[in-house]
Order: C-alpha cells, then sequence, then structure tokens
C-alpha cells in the first residue's frame, strides 16, 4: 500500500488530538477505485491510501474492477473492508463522495454503491471523474474545457461546459476507448493510446455543431491519469493533435484530490444535511 502525504496547515503539533473527528456529520471519505489502482483520502487523515485494487478470495489474486466496469460487487466490497474498515471512526457512518466515470455511470453507481455498503455509508455523493480532475487542477470551468483521463486500463476524454448541463452536470460530450497505459508494452510504442484519444477528439469536433468543442481544444486539454506521467505519450499526443496538453501536478492521483475537495464542502449539500435514521441506506446523489 502506497501512502502518499498531503501538506497540513498550520503549526499545531499537538498529539491529543483526534486524528479525524469523530462526530457522525464529521465523518467523511472520498473514493477512486480505478481498474488497476483505488484511491481513497479520509477526512481528517491528512493522506491518501493508494492500494492495487485487487482481492484475494481464495488461491488466486480477483481483479473486481475492469476496463472502468465494477465486474466483481463481492470482491469490491472485500477489497473496501480490507482497506477501509478498520481505518474509519468506529459508531459512526461516513458520508462518500464517490467518482465515477462519464459513461456507463448508472450501471457504475448501482455497483459501486452496493460494494461501498461494507462501510455503512450516511449518504453517498458521485461526481463523474472528469469533473474532480477539473476541480483539483483549479481549471477555470466558466469556459469549455476538454480534459483527457489516461488511466491503466480506460481512457476517457470528456467535455465540461456550461453551456449545456446535461445530468452528470457540465457534461458537454464524452468518449471512452478501453485501452490505457498498461497496453503500451514498452516506451515508444503508444501507438494505440494515441490512436485512440486522436479518433475519440475528431470524432466530438465533428458531431459539434458549434464552436464548443474546437474551442476547448485550441484552450487546450487538460491531461491526466498515469497516461499523463509519460513523457513518450504526451509528446507524441500532442503533435499528434496540433494543440496544446496541460498535465495537472500529480495527475495520477487529480481525480480522488478533486473528489475530497468536494467532500470539504459536501456538508452544505441538501442530501448531506438531512438526518437519516442509524440503520437506513441512502441511494447516490450526483453532485
Amino acid at each position: 500500500m502506497t501512502l502518499v502525504p498531503r501538506p497540513r496547515t498550520g503549526s499545531s503539533s499537538n498529539h491529543r488530538h483526534r486524528p479525524w473527528p469523530m462526530c457522525r456529520q464529521c465523518c467523511g471519505l472520498a473514493l477512486d477505485m480505478g481498474s488497476a489502482r483505488t484511491r481513497a483520502w479520509i477526512a481528517g487523515r491528512g493522506m491518501i491510501l493508494d492500494v492495487p485494487t485487487i482481492t484475494f478470495p481464495g488461491a488466486g489474486a480477483v481483479y473486481p474492477i475492469q476496463r472502468g466496469a465494477v465486474v466483481d460487487v463481492p470482491g469490491t466490497a472485500r477489497m473496501l473492508d480490507r482497506l477501509l474498515g478498520h481505518r474509519l471512526p468506529r459508531l459512526t457512518r461516513p458520508l462518500v463522495v464517490l467518482t465515477t466515470p462519464v459513461l456507463d455511470g448508472p450501471t457504475y453507481r448501482e455497483r459501486a454503491r452496493t460494494a461501498v455498503e461494507v462501510l455503512r455509508p450516511r449518504t453517498v455523493l458521485t461526481v463523474p471523474a472528469a469533473r474532480a480532475i477539473a476541480l483539483a487542477a483549479h481549471a477555470d470551468l466558466s469556459r469549455p474545457l476538454l480534459v483527457v483521463d489516461i488511466g491503466a486500463h480506460l481512457t476517457e476524454v470528456v467535455l465540461l461546459s456550461e453551456v449545456v448541463l446535461l445530468s452528470e452536470g457540465m457534461v458537454f460530450d464524452a468518449r471512452r476507448a478501453a485501452v490505457g497505459t498498461t497496453d503500451i508494452s514498452a516506451p515508444g510504442t503508444s501507438a494505440e493510446v494515441i490512436e485512440a484519444v486522436t479518433t475519440m477528439i475528431t470524432s466530438m469536433l465533428r458531431q459539434d455543431r458549434s464552436s464548443v468543442t474546437a474551442d476547448a481544444l485550441c484552450r487546450g486539454a487538460l491531461l491526466a491519469g498515469g497516461g499523463a506521467l509519460r513523457p513518450d505519450l504526451t509528446y507524441r499526443l500532442t503533435g499528434s493533435l496540433h494543440a496544446p496538453l496541460r498535465a495537472v501536478p500529480a495527475p495520477h492521483t487529480a481525480a480522488i484530490r478533486g473528489a475530497a475537495k468536494i467532500l470539504q464542502s459536501a456538508h452544505a449539500h441538501p442530501s448531506a444535511r438531512s438526518a437519516h435514521p442509524p440503520g437506513r441506506n441512502t441511494g447516490p446523489h450526483s453532485h
């Protein structure tokens, strides 16, 4: 397991302080479950938990999330319980902010919510991963923004714009391809990923009768995911698109950091303020 520390604010070093808030209203958790890595951020802990998305129900290893889809709900639940069950405050029910892929979002949310129930969440708020990435990058969302998220097994290209508000919130258009960094066998062999991204953006340009996509591309696409850590890929992708690319700082953890920002302000959300009986589970909410 990898622990990614986050900068602390303030100079207090009083070790008598509790490591996390203990009240039911303050307990919170941000989750980003990818095909290769699962990352979590617990309110008050100041670090990102980063582990492989894998579980061991028997003699062999099982990968419960594949190509951006939850294929094994019980396996996903076991993984979450092993990672977080002992880390959450006892006798509390956390508010969970969960990143989701834009496409196939309803199916993913339903299966992911079932798996997350192992943590006894008070409320589950969902946010498109592209939106979380934009928040982590402090992007100006008053203008169209193209987000290219290249993960280990899945690549998404999402156009965020305030021009049209769809059910996912600010998503104007989206494409996905079942390729990622694990499909690159060696440095310099990133042709499949580059072709997939170029094809998706070209398709978006052709189908967009307005200038939203073209404006976002000229402004510069926001690059995130593990693919943004590969200089050979980003260099060749810039040449293929004939447009600038802007990599998010620490691109592999951008989605979880954006989800953490939402969690920090989520208690103002109407669904989070609602009082629920301790034994009642609530459905997912789009944030």
